[in-house]
């Protein structure tokens, strides 16, 4: 498989479709401390646990949908570049493969949902999924104006504050559409009740894209999609 690269992002294609009319990048996770001068591996465990996404919204978008996924180019946040930076760098690269003002999805999890967060506001984006974001409350004061964002939190998650994300999310819903969805027993890496995690992220990204009722039309993901700013499930 062909990998756009510059000297330290890469960004792999996952579905490319000639007849796609909006663009998808997903971003994975990393530590927080330590790991900036790290190379990020493909084979390391945040990046694999997007893997099932990125296919899951590209067979959602049925041709309509590219998919890429983004490997940073280290592992952490502290270096002299950033994930944001890397965000902003793919974002080039796909608005470039698609017709111009395609819109552009971004699907995060951990630091991934955190550089999403802050990246909404760049050109094209219009939807934005953050998975178990490690976010600071202060992220929130983006000017998301015109986007669709969703939040998804797992009650047993030890690693990324459920409650910074709702501290986020209010902020976020000064400019943008902002809902929240809390998974009871989901844990930071997603794995209990990943099904849900995957589904929800995947539906609401084909859904906001390509303006259409989700898969699924009931549940809390038609809830938030009807307005309703936070569910439990």
């Amino acid at each position: 498989m062909e990998v756009d690269v510059n000297p330290k992002a890469r960004l792999v294609p996952v579905r490319v479709p000639s007849s796609a009319v909006a663009g998808v990048v997903v971003l994975h996770g990393g530590g927080s401390r330590g790991g900036a001068s790290i190379p990020v591996s493909p084979t390391q465990l945040s990046v694999l646990r997007l893997i099932p996404i990125a296919y899951r919204v590209a067979r959602l978008g049925r041709g309509r949908l590219a998919v890429w996924r983004l490997l940073n180019s280290a592992r952490g946040w502290g270096g002299a570049r950033t994930p944001l930076d890397d965000v902003r760098w793919a974002l080039e690269q796909v608005r470039g493969q698609l017709s111009p003002g395609a819109p552009i999805g971004l699907i995060g999890h951990s630091l991934g949902g955190r550089a999403a967060i802050l990246s909404s506001r760049e050109d094209n984006v219009r939807s934005v999924v953050a998975l178990a974001p490690w976010i600071h409350p202060r992220d929130g004061d983006v000017d998301a104006s015109g986007r669709r964002m969703l939040l998804v939190h797992g009650s047993a998650d030890r690693v990324a504050s459920p409650q910074r994300a709702l501290a986020a999310a209010d902020r976020l819903s000064r400019t943008a559409r902002v809902g929240t969805i809390r998974v009871q027993h989901g844990g930071h890496a997603m794995l209990r009740r990943h099904r849900v995690f995957d589904g929800l992220a995947a539906d609401f990204t084909a859904a906001v894209l390509l303006e259409e009722s989700p898969v699924h039309s009931r549940g809390a993901l038609a809830q938030v999609l009807a307005g309703s700013t936070s569910v439990t499930i």
